[in-house]
């Protein structure tokens, strides 16, 4: 199988998100339509440093960071499909709906593809999944709030409000 053409390398994603080593977890994105879907992948090594503890002669890379890939490649998502004044961050503010299917393992290559459900700014509904070849491990639904890291706390009270209204 071919691999995918990189629409964004790990260097512009880093120019995008704040997440660094070993917290960042999109290596790359491979389909991009702004405002309403990215596909990525996130390789899985056995000397990512979560393996030591989870599990001990059994690895099995930990599903919550599975929904936490998810959710960055959302965050580049949100960020590339949006203008605003100053630097960009998007904070995450609801999980529904995970799901774990299936172990991911050191060698897997994690595909994450996120879908826009609903958007009202400064919050953004997804829909991501989680594949390792054409098998589904993971599922959830998240929600985002963008704003600018330099806003005022004003917009802080807007975390409060419900996206899905």
């Amino acid at each position: 199988m071919a691999e995918p053409d990189t629409i964004m390398d790990i260097v512009e994603v880093q120019s995008i998100l704040p997440h660094r080593y070993p917290f960042l977890l999109v290596d790359r994105v491979v389909e991009f339509e702004p405002g309403r879907r990215a596909v990525g992948l996130k390789n899985v090594t056995i000397n990512d440093p979560y393996f030591q503890g989870h599990f001990p002669g059994r690895p099995i890379f930990p599903g919550v960071l599975i929904v936490e890939a998810l959710a960055q490649l959302g965050g580049v998502l949100v960020i590339r499909s949006s203008s605003v004044e100053g630097t960009p961050i998007v904070y995450l503010t609801g999980i529904d709906k995970a799901k774990f299917r299936k172990p991911v393992i050191p060698g897997d290559q994690i595909r994450l593809e996120v879908e826009v459900i609903k958007r009202r700014p400064p919050f953004w509904k997804m829909q991501g999944k989680a594949f390792v070849g054409s098998e589904l491990v993971c599922e959830a639904e998240s929600t985002a709030m963008m704003q600018a890291e330099d806003a005022d706390s004003t917009n802080a009270d807007a975390a409060q409000a419900d996206p899905s209204e």
